[in-house]
């Protein structure tokens, strides 16, 4: 399927989800968007936008586009805008023209800020000052809202399209951790294994799904960095050590983020202490799964996951066991976290059928490095679906 027939699919998505929520409409608007623009974006045009521009999608299904004169072609020749409006000097008359006509008596007009979801706050604060002085003295003064709960649903709930895509970066993803044994020797450096897996990227024309710098993140041994850090040049894959790869590529604009772990053996089996810690980390994995169902709040699963690891013996993970992935490995909407404050209200949204989530934690190993494991799932109508396949044994290095 084609990137032009992907946006009529979220466009008629973002309609009925308006239906659903009672907006009359939902107002994209942008400029110089080369520099980054609004994340919701990518839904709705391959084009970038220079002037002053405005997307706006009604209750009704149809598409509008309120553009500078040069931005116009590509968007009329994509076939997915009802209508494009063109301007030289100021959008204000037209923008306030065509928002008037879709809206209803009581206007309830959706505008991308959000307090919760990094996601849904593509509208700049400069950009909603200069909006709100457009509206002034309208009927549509004061009318504008956030679009936080249709654009966590726009971006969260799945199309059968989005689902091929993501299965088939994921696919790509484990093509690549199969292949790691071949270039993962004792005494390599994590920049080394990184280097070859980066090639390997590189050469099969996919994309990363984070900043490249830290993608994929290599970790072998005690004295490596934690967390989001960078491969070293200096620590060296030691015969004792836990090796650690967190990867995501991104194919066909959607992502995947796997976490895969083998035991670097000088000639003996796995030891237990390993063992132990791939058993919890497995089973507390299994446990999340059993809990994430549509109506659950992430809360609820991440509680699950947190008692099961605890009652493992180990401490608890600091970060919450499950986000959910499509264009971007952190996709916004509801999360499968504790309810701490840096999550705002993010961990009691309820979770939704073809939502894909990670699933993920890890412990460290005294001694041996970081066991961390991370798997991806697809919310069914009853239960969750793994999309990635499990890890079930600790793989081993020589």
């Amino acid at each position: 399927m084609s990137n032009d027939a992907l946006h009529r699919e979220k466009l008629a998505q973002a309609a009925s989800l308006l239906r659903d929520l009672h907006f009359d409409a939902w107002l994209i608007f942008v400029r110089e968007t080369s520099a980054g623009g609004d994340p919701c974006l990518q839904f709705l045009c391959d084009s970038s936008l220079t002037w002053q521009s405005a997307l706006i999608v009604s209750r009704d299904g149809a598409t509008r586009a309120v553009v500078g004169t040069y931005d116009a072609d590509p968007l009329a020749v994509s076939g997915n805008w009802d209508e494009v409006v063109r301007y030289d000097d100021s959008i204000r008359d037209a923008l306030v023209a065509t928002l008037d006509a879709v809206c209803g008596d009581q206007p309830r007009i959706a505008v991308n800020y959000s307090m919760n979801d990094d996601k849904a706050d593509g509208l700049t604060h400069g950009m909603y000052l200069l909006l709100q002085s457009y509206l002034k003295g309208t009927r549509l003064e004061g009318r504008l809202e956030s679009s936080e709960p249709m654009l966590m649903r726009l971006r969260g709930e799945k199309t059968s399209e989005e689902l091929r895509r993501i299965v088939a970066a994921i696919e790509r993803t484990d093509e690549i951790f199969s292949k790691v044994p071949t270039v993962a020797k004792i005494g390599a450096s994590e920049r080394e294994v990184y280097s070859h897996i980066q090639r390997w990227i590189d050469e099969n024309g996919m994309d990363y799904a984070w900043d490249r710098r830290g993608d994929p993140i290599v970790n072998s041994g005690p004295d490596s960095m934690v967390g989001h850090g960078i491969p070293s040049a200096s620590v060296r894959i030691s015969p004792g050590h836990v090796f650690h790869i967190d990867l995501g590529v991104k194919h066909g604009g959607y992502c995947s983020d796997l976490q895969r772990i083998w035991y670097v053996s000088g000639g003996e089996g796995v030891p237990s202490d390993v063992r132990s810690a791939f058993e919890a980390v497995h089973e507390t994995i299994t446990v999340a799964a059993s809990a994430l169902r549509p109506g659950v709040r992430g809360v609820e699963v991440d509680a699950a996951a947190r008692e099961q690891i605890q009652r493992r013996g180990y401490p608890q993970y600091m970060h919450a066991v499950g986000h959910q992935v499509g264009t971007m490995a952190h996709d916004g909407g509801a999360i499968l976290g504790p309810a701490w404050e840096r999550y705002g209200d993010t961990p009691f949204i309820e979770v939704r059928p073809n939502e894909v989530y990670t699933l993920e934690l890890g412990v460290d190993v005294p001694g041996r490095g970081y066991l961390g494991l991370e798997e991806m799932v697809r919310v069914t109508e009853d239960g969750c679906q793994f999309l990635s396949s499990r890890q079930d044994e600790v793989h081993v290095l020589v």
